[in-house]
């Protein structure tokens, strides 16, 4: 699995989530539990993880929709 986006901000989390979705591309959210760590501040980004056979086509699909994959 590699990264394909990291932040803080909920609604990128879900809007990427869905556009992938959308495209038949399957993702998978990490550190969705930390806020347990940071007193649920939200100041611990998360991560949206793709298969690496997937990667370049979901930054495609991001980058299409003006969300800043970091790459």
């Amino acid at each position: 699995m590699k990264e394909l986006l990291r932040t803080n901000d909920l609604t990128v989390i879900a809007y990427a989530q869905a556009l992938l979705q959308g495209e038949g591309i399957a993702t998978f959210e990490m550190d969705v539990h930390m806020s347990i760590l940071d007193g649920s501040l939200g100041i611990l980004p998360r991560r949206l993880m793709v298969r690496d056979q997937d990667h370049f086509m979901a930054s495609v699909v991001l980058r299409d929709n003006d969300i800043p994959t970091g790459q």
